[in-house]
């Protein structure tokens, strides 16, 4: 959550959380940087996983099915809660289109979309290293909190995370990319760093954009539109293959009271791609 005051919070959040370390780059640039920003090359990589959304393939908890509409270990988050899917709602195809609806019920509760594509068991698609790309078109309104990212969740005593890209209506001209190693245990090993890109406001809104993550041995890359905009060193904890999660959530400690209902996040495709050995 970015706001007036946020390197302080920012600080004071990653004492709280008793991270072992914590960075906040501002703009995607980092001390450790090496490089000049650089335009994303697929030729030496081999595509692994493609939903270009002409159908889509969904349960509840699976098994069987490509996507599962829960996080595998059960543990829903924000302010609306994560539907299980059926016609019409919270995910619709249009000419190979995905569409995720959030909507405030009757009732008053928000319900609202995620993917997974794992389930609890580990069936599904997950890899270790490679890119990882999303083309969507996001919500307008404060409140909403779309997001594309990364899970490697098997590790005895840390989760490792990586979060492509977390929006928060709040902010229109920006967005954030985080690597994350979360401690189960007091054994486990606390990480955070956090990339926020500067865009020009409302045009997430406006047109489809990629945003992509490449993740190697040694550096954890982050892209816009194939262009990088950010880098930081990869966790010895993301040497693990890690699942794709793609959702529309609500909240992050922001207020809900203005966000439109219904709300639509737009997923023309998700993909994964490996180097082709020796490239």
């Amino acid at each position: 959550m970015i706001g007036p005051g946020f390197g302080r919070t920012f600080a004071s959040y990653c004492v709280a959380a008793g991270l072992a370390s914590c960075v906040l780059v501002v703009m995607g640039r980092t001390n450790e940087d090496p490089a000049p920003k650089s335009r994303l090359d697929l030729s030496t990589y081999t595509l692994t996983f493609d939903e270009s959304f002409d159908q889509l393939d969904v349960s509840a908890w699976g098994p069987g099915t490509r996507w599962i509409a829960h996080t595998p270990w059960n543990g829903d988050f924000g302010d609306a809660q994560f539907a299980e899917p059926k016609p019409g709602f919270p995910f619709t195809i249009e000419n190979g289109v995905l569409r995720i609806e959030a909507r405030r019920g009757e009732d008053g509760h928000w319900r609202s979309g995620l993917l997974a594509s794992t389930d609890h068991y580990g069936n599904g698609f997950s890899q270790k290293f490679g890119y990882f790309e999303m083309r969507a078109k996001l919500p307008k309104g404060p409140g909403l909190w779309p997001a594309f990212w990364l899970i490697a969740n098997k590790q005895e005593d840390t989760s490792a995370e990586i979060d492509v890209i977390e929006h928060y209506g709040a902010f229109p001209d920006m967005y954030e990319s985080v690597v994350h190693v979360w401690k189960k245990t007091e054994r486990g090993r606390g990480h955070k760093v956090l990339l926020r890109h500067n865009v020009p406001s409302g045009s997430l809104y406006e047109e489809f954009h990629t945003y992509g993550v490449s993740v190697e041995a040694d550096w954890t890359i982050f892209y816009f539109d194939r262009v990088e905009t950010g880098r930081t060193a990869t966790p010895p904890e993301h040497h693990h293959p890690m699942f794709m999660l793609v959702n529309l959530a609500m909240g992050a400690g922001w207020p809900i009271n203005q966000t439109p209902s219904p709300s639509f996040m737009y997923v023309d495709y998700v993909r994964a791609f490996q180097k082709q050995p020796g490239k």
